[in-house]
This record gives C-alpha cells, sequence and structure tokens, in this order.
C-alpha cells in the first residue's frame, strides 16, 4: 500500500514537471492576442514594415506588451502550480505518516494479547469543531468532518519505559503507559445558570489543548441568558441544545421531582450526541456548577490506559465524597485509589460502558441508578485522595442537600501532578487488592473513643476502626466526621466495604470484620 503510494507520488512530481514545459513552450510558441491588420497578420502593425518611423516605435511597444502579458500568465500559470505542489506535499506527509503508523502497527501486533482492547474503530475529529448551536442529529453530521483511524494505537505514543525490568513494563502495556493523543472531549452539562462561566473559565485556562480536549456545553432549559453566556465563548467551545424542553409526565407524588427527570433525560440526549453523533471513544463529564483544578486533564489523561485496560473498572472520577479539609492528607495529592461508590462529579466514561447502559437508562435520579448492583456488576471507579473539582452550586433540583454540611467543604486539589510521568499499574485490581487489603487489616484495631480529642491513642497510624452492621457503621462515621449515607450497601468512597480517611492527622480506616466477602444491599 506505502510503494503504491509513493509511485503515485513520484508520478505526480514527473508530471507536474511535464505540464510546465509544455505549458512554456505552447505560450512562446501561439500568436500573441492583438487586433488584425489590413495584410492579415496578428501582430500590431502587421501591414507596415518594421524598420520605418513610427510602425518601428509601435512594434517596439507591442513587444514590451506581448512579453508583459506572457509573463503575467506564466506567473498565474505557476501559482495554480503552486497550489497543486502543496496540495502533493500534504498528501506526501500524510502518507508518510501512515507509512510511519504502520511500522508501529506491526510492532505492536508481537504484543496482541496485551493490545487486545484496542481493536475497535475510532472516529476523531479532523480539526476541532467550532462554536455552533446544534438542535439534531443531522445537523451535527453536516458540519462534523470525522478522520477515520482503524485503531486507537495509531493516536497513542507509548512512552520509553524507564524502569530497569524492560519485561515488567511490557506485560503492562496499555495500564502503566498514558495516552498523549487520544481525544478527550470535555461534556459540560448546563441548563438555566450563568454561573456556567465560572465553571467554562477554569476549563478553558487550565486546557493544555483545544484539539485534545474539545469542550462541548450541552444546554436544558432554554434559558436565554444562560445561552448568551455559552455563546459568547465563540470557537473556543462548541454549544448543543437539548431540543425536548416538555414535562414529563410523572405520577402524583414525583411531581416535586420533575428537575431530576429532566436531568436524566437531557444526560441520556447529550451523552447520545457525544458517542454516537460526534463522536468519540470517551468522555469526561462535568456540570455547570463544578470549578477544575490545575491538573484535571493530566489527571484524566493518565488514567485513560488504566480505564481501558482493566475491565473490572468503569470510571474514573475527579471527587472525593469525604474529601473534606481535615479528612484528606495534603501533602499527598498524587495517592489514588479504587472505590465501589460511583462519585460521579467529573467523571470519565467510556463509549462500550455508555452502549451497555444507554438501552436501560432510566427516567429519574440516575446517578443513584448508576450505584445499582445491575448496573455496577462489581465494577470499580478511580478516585483521589485531593478532589479534582469542587462544587460551587448550592442552587439546584436537590435543593442544597449535603451542600452545607459537606460539599461547601471539599478541598480542591491546587498542586499540579504530573500523572502522565507516574507509574499508575497499582490500580489494576490484581496489585491494589493485595496491597490494600495487606495494609488495612495489619493496622491495629482500635475502639472510635481512642481516635477522639482526649483519646490515650498514640502512634501516627494507620489504625484502624471495625464496624458490623449497618446502625455502627452509621455511628462510626458521623463520629469520625465522614459521610454516613450508603447506596446498595456501598458507603461513599468505600472499596471492599472499606473507607479509608484522615482523623487528626492519622490515617484511619473503617471496616468491615475481615471475612467480608459482599455488600449488603438491604443498608440502604
Amino acid at each position: 500500500m506505502v510503494r503504491k503510494k509513493g509511485s503515485l507520488i513520484l508520478c505526480g512530481a514527473f508530471l507536474f514537471v511535464a505540464w510546465n514545459a509544455l505549458l512554456l513552450l505552447f505560450l512562446w510558441g501561439r500568436p500573441p492576442i492583438g487586433r488584425l491588420a489590413e495584410g492579415g497578420g496578428a501582430e500590431p502593425g502587421a501591414g507596415e514594415e518594421w524598420g520605418g518611423g513610427k510602425a518601428k516605435v509601435g512594434g517596439a511597444n507591442g513587444l514590451a506588451g506581448e512579453v508583459i502579458r506572457l509573463a503575467e500568465e506564466v506567473e498565474s500559470e505557476l501559482e495554480t502550480q503552486k497550489k497543486l505542489l502543496k496540495q502533493i506535499q500534504s498528501h506526501r506527509e500524510l502518507w508518510e505518516q501512515w507509512k510511519e503508523l504502520g511500522k508501529r502497527e506491526s510492532e505492536d501486533t508481537k504484543n496482541e494479547k496485551n493490545t487486545e482492547e484496542f481493536k475497535k474503530p475510532l472516529q476523531i475529529p479532523a480539526v476541532p469543531p467550532s462554536h455552533k448551536t446544534v438542535d439534531d442529529t443531522k445537523t451535527v453530521m453536516e458540519k462534523q468532518e470525522v478522520l477515520m483511524v482503524t485503531s486507537p494505537q495509531l493516536v497513542m505514543k507509548e512512552q520509553e519505559p524507564k524502569q530497569e525490568n524492560k519485561k515488567t513494563v511490557e506485560n503492562e502495556v496499555g495500564r502503566t503507559k498514558p495516552s498523549p493523543q487520544i481525544i478527550i472531549p470535555i461534556l459540560v452539562i448546563a441548563c438555566d445558570r450563568v454561573t456556567v462561566k465560572r465553571s467554562l473559565d477554569k476549563l478553558i485556562q487550565y486546557r493544555p489543548s483545544a484539539e485534545l480536549y474539545p469542550i462541548i456545553v450541552s444546554q436544558d432549559c432554554g434559558h436565554a441568558d444562560t445561552a448568551r453566556v455559552i455563546g459568547s465563548y465563540g470557537s473556543q467551545i462548541t454549544h448543543i441544545s437539548q431540543p425536548d424542553l416538555a414535562d414529563i409526565p410523572v405520577r402524583p407524588d414525583h411531581r416535586k421531582f420533575q428537575g431530576y427527570y429532566k436531568i436524566t433525560r437531557h444526560y441520556r440526549w447529550a451523552l447520545n450526541q457525544v458517542f454516537n453523533v460526534f463522536p468519540y471513544s470517551t468522555v469526561v463529564i462535568v456540570e455547570d456548577d463544578l470549578e477544575v483544578a490545575p491538573d484535571f486533564f493530566e489527571y484524566f489523561r493518565a488514567l485513560y490506559p488504566i480505564l481501558r485496560s482493566d475491565p473490572t473498572l468503569w470510571c474514573v472520577s475527579a471527587w472525593n465524597d469525604n474529601g473534606r479539609d481535615g479528612l484528606v492528607n495534603s501533602g499527598k495529592a498524587d495517592l489514588l485509589y479504587r472505590t465501589d461508590f460511583f462519585p460521579g462529579l467529573g467523571w470519565m466514561l467510556l463509549k462500550e460502558v455508555w452502549a451497555e447502559l444507554e438501552p436501560k437508562w432510566p427516567k429519574a435520579f440516575w446517578d443513584d441508578w448508576m450505584r445499582h448492583p445491575e448496573q455496577r456488576k462489581d465494577r470499580s471507579c478511580i478516585r483521589p485522595e485531593i478532589s479534582r473539582t469542587i462544587t460551587f452550586g448550592r442552587k439546584g433540583v436537590s435543593l442544597g442537600q449535603f451542600f452545607d454540611q459537606y460539599l461547601r467543604y471539599i478541598k480542591l486539589n491546587t498542586e499540579f501532578v504530573p500523572f502522565t510521568k507516574v507509574d499508575l499499574s497499582y490500580l489494576v485490581r490484581e496489585k491494589y487488592d493485595e496491597t490494600f487489603e495487606k495494609e488495612v487489616y495489619s493496622a491495629p484495631l482500635v475502639k472510635v473513643e481512642e481516635l477522639q480529642q482526649g483519646g490515650s491513642l498514640k502512634g501516627s497510624g494507620p489504625f484502624r476502626v471495625e464496624y458490623s452492621s449497618r446502625d455502627s457503621f452509621k455511628v462510626m462515621a458521623r463520629n469520625l466526621g465522614v459521610m454516613d449515607d450508603l447506596k446498595s450497601g456501598v458507603p461513599r468512597a468505600g472499596y471492599r466495604g472499606v473507607v479509608s480517611f484522615i482523623s487528626r492527622g492519622r490515617r484511619i480506616y473503617l471496616a468491615p470484620p475481615e471475612v467480608w466477602t459482599k455488600y449488603d444491599t438491604s443498608w440502604s
């Protein structure tokens, strides 16, 4: 294939040179355009003698004019050929790129077992979408140009392993290394809050590349002032509008939850646009009341390969439900965890997972629905020690639920962590579970009273506090200042029933007995 394209380039160059040679011969050999004299000649003064006075002067002027005319024609033709040559050059560069990518793909087939996850086609926009308001699928598809790529590996540059044990690194392909060239769109869910400006300002401020991180703002509600704010960003973002603004029929006792129904409908429409219309292979979803951290984009880019390669994961979240100042280790901004609780609030989703969820998408309360065992299927998410998002939106359909008590105190990370240069393979379940369980259950077992002010406990920890029932968990959680609610039996930020946090400067594990096997869904 590459050889054929190389031959085409040579053939094109030969034809280009031959064409210009023939053109020059034609232009110099044909008679010039002028008035026909009495003698029938085509040249100026053809019926006159070239040696005679006035005719001589006229002939000279005519010759000069003819030379100028020929020069202008040649210049015009050369300009056209210059454009053609640039097109040939651009195609040549593209073919060279395909050739290089083909070599890389051939090498990658040697590790076919490790790269099995990357065989599905990926469509990537040739250029970042410009600002536009889109109300239907047809309009987007007409305006969006896509470049077909046969495999995500064609747009990922593997970093050279720094470890001495190269074999170990090769066994972790797709898990420990970032994907610098994969396009990760940011979907902003908006409605009627003009304060979306705060969210968009931070996203644009910290975004390292508009091409690699296109921002799509999907607006519901039809709120004109909010639409004007979003539109003011011009080509920096893409603005799409959810077309169905009608109320949703609900049973009488759910009329007060109409907002939850509309939000769930909006999520479904917006995610279908991202995955099926634009289309992308992954997305990071934020809402219009979230502010992001300086390393927000770095965080998701580094974790994309882990999410893609580990089937026991189904999301990456920027949020720690227990991320209040005083409950996190401020000196460990690079610390990441697995969690069985779906956190939301800035999270990455793969197209394959959406294809699984979309057919059964609920009518309301989509986030709690995501926490049901039928959707989670024993899969986990990645979450940070220190949140990469904070919420500033007390106003909303939840009427400030949890905001005053918990959310307003969440600590936002301010330190840039170069996650793409860090080996994150410890988050893969086989490695993580062994280390996590050993650390938790080797920690000394203590009572809550010993951890509280005035307690007799000495040492820097970590320590373990054990609960055995729903009620005992809630009592201990409240006493220690962490969130005490459970969804389908899973505590917020919990993994295998364990909630990890800082209390009075010491690492604490609020944990079930070591014989724990599964969550009790009645604990809700």
